[in-house]
């Protein structure tokens, strides 16, 4: 599909317009990306059963839901090696790394069954996952953002980005199945292992997937030019790039709070809390998913032409106003449940403009590892915190999930601002 361009070809591979072979490239990655990450979220829309059946049955439910999350937050630890190894490489290696945990969860043993090795067993499965989603994400948007112009970096990015969020739509839409096909008894009884099963198939066929994408250009061009990373590409980063790890820590912040919250996470608080049905409550996350694939792409257009700063200023502040009206106005307005969670949804794909940034923030020869760095560092412990924070918050406020994203709203704005005064 791409064959490895000279050392002259980059500016016209910078000025060319996207072509067929790019719109395959990306066609490829956002299909295998949502096949991946659905592996990766199927956990978070079956909380509630999981929490029951892999823990002990007189654990409050607010300590149970936090340990359920707590798992999922446990799923971010690895750094892949994408500067030495290859962009390709490191990108078809992390779906062995998903799919074979995912078919395992499924035939787990529950609490029940076997006592505490159930969430001993649990929470190792989800550590093997999270280091494969840990290269998924950094190495897409690399991969995607060195085959298209330069212009056209954050059209693919926010692409990709919705690719992901389309997993995500995925899992929702199966887990909404499992709740209409099945009544809760056989739900906790066996067809909660039915989505984990599926996405063992699913990995497979992304791995299948894979086999027709190339190495990048701007990878294969740093091989023919013998100008790979000559010492570990993390010291290099850490010594040469600490401003660009900070601004990029800060923007997965955003992303994780975004997709954690308001996406992952309040499916469950929509039934718990403002106490609508479960097919309701992911009817609802469904169509807030679509508008947010349809928000990543646009938000990555935008950061094309208008520059990213802009972008997350008005997206972060509107944002705020969004979900802050959705949370507060379930209880006296549960028929505004659909249009206002839509809103939110596509609100939430301001951070199709985050890869944007963050792969110009980084040459190319440590621009995997600068990413991966940032991103996974970031997302081990906001990712990490915040399920555990927004559950705590929970137990004092219904509100405790509007609080949290309007936090992470003024660091967007602020954010933005800056990148916006520096031109970025």
């Amino acid at each position: 599909m791409t064959t490895a361009p000279s050392s002259t070809a980059q500016p016209t591979q910078s000025a060319r317009p996207l072509t067929r072979n790019d719109y395959k490239t990306l066609s490829l990655s956002a299909l295998g990306g949502a096949l991946e990450f659905y592996d990766f979220i199927i956990f978070v829309f079956f909380a509630t059963v999981v929490g029951k059946l892999f823990f002990p049955a007189d654990m409050p439910e607010w300590l149970r839901l936090m340990q359920t999350f707590g798992i999922f937050a446990a799923g971010y630890l690895a750094r892949p090696f994408g500067d030495l190894l290859g962009r390709k490489k490191m990108f078809t290696l992390s779906i062995f790394m998903m799919a074979v945990p995912t078919l395992i969860m499924g035939l787990l043993p529950t609490y029940a069954q076997i006592g505490l090795w159930a969430p001993i067993l649990l929470l190792l499965m989800r550590v093997i996952q999270g280091a494969a989603i840990g290269g998924e994400v950094p190495g897409a948007w690399v991969f995607v953002s060195e085959h298209v112009p330069q212009k056209h970096i954050g059209y693919a990015c926010g692409t990709l980005t919705s690719g992901l969020t389309a997993g995500i739509l995925l899992g929702s839409l199966v887990a909404t199945a499992i709740n209409s096909i099945y009544t809760p008894v056989e739900v906790a009884d066996y067809a909660w292992r039915i989505p984990f099963l599926l996405g063992g198939v699913f990995g497979l066929f992304s791995v299948y997937l894979r086999r027709w994408l190339h190495e990048t250009p701007v990878f294969a061009e740093l091989q023919l030019r013998k100008a790979l990373a000559e010492e570990v590409p993390l010291r290099a980063v850490l010594r040469d790039h600490r401003g660009a790890i900070l601004i990029s820590m800060l923007l997965t912040w955003l992303l994780s709070a975004g997709i954690i919250v308001i996406i992952l996470m309040t499916p469950t608080v929509l039934q718990t809390v403002y106490h609508f049905t479960p097919t309701i409550a992911l009817q609802a996350n469904s169509l807030a998913i679509v508008f947010l694939s349809l928000g990543c792409v646009a938000s990555g257009a935008l950061a094309d032409r208008f520059g990213a700063g802009r972008v997350f200023v008005f997206g972060s502040a509107l944002l705020l106003l969004s979900s802050w009206t959705f949370y507060h106005s379930l209880f006296n307005h549960p028929d505004w449940l659909f249009p206002m969670y839509a809103v939110t949804g596509a609100l939430v794909g301001t951070i199709g403009a985050v890869p944007y940034v963050m792969v110009k923030a980084f040459p190319a020869v440590v621009r995997f590892s600068g990413l991966s760095f940032s991103y996974n560092l970031a997302y081990a412990i906001f990712g990490g915190l915040t399920p555990m924070i927004v559950t705590l918050l929970l137990k004092e406020s219904p509100m405790g999930p509007a609080y949290y994203v309007a936090i992470i709203c003024g660091v967007g704005i602020l954010v933005g601002a800056y990148l916006w005064k520096k031109g970025r």
